[in-house]
């Protein structure tokens, strides 16, 4: 697994991306930056990939999970209920690519908000 930090105010967490085609693409961008948008406990921010949707994208995801969304060419990162959540877990808006996963407490991205610099960098 690819190590990476992510980092935006007094927040920074270490995380992995798994070994699809779009993480391997993320990897290979490293560092990025962008400005956080917050969607009930979601992050996400486009960064500089136009990437297609993998046939195993799905809106349904965990808490800590990272996924890229194809539709706004945003990476995501998920730490509890969406607007279009059914219950606790988190809902993507639509089908999203999973890259990876937050180690530690997903949680503490509450501390994030609109508008704050978040930077992504291989560790």
């Amino acid at each position: 697994m690819k190590k990476i930090t992510i980092t935006s105010g007094d927040v920074s967490l270490s995380g992995e991306l798994n070994d699809s085609p779009t993480a391997q693409q993320v990897w290979d961008a490293l560092p990025i930056a962008g400005d956080a948008r917050t969607w009930g406990d979601e992050i996400y921010f486009e960064i500089p990939l136009k990437l297609e949707q993998e046939p195993d994208a799905r809106a349904e995801v965990d808490v800590g999970e990272l996924a890229y969304w194809p539709v706004g060419h945003a990476f995501c990162i998920f730490f509890g209920p969406t607007p279009v959540s059914t219950d606790e877990r988190p809902r993507a808006y639509s089908p999203v690519n999973i890259l990876g996963r937050v180690l530690g407490d997903a949680a503490q991205f509450r501390a994030v908000q609109d508008g704050n610099k978040v930077h992504i960098t291989k560790e």
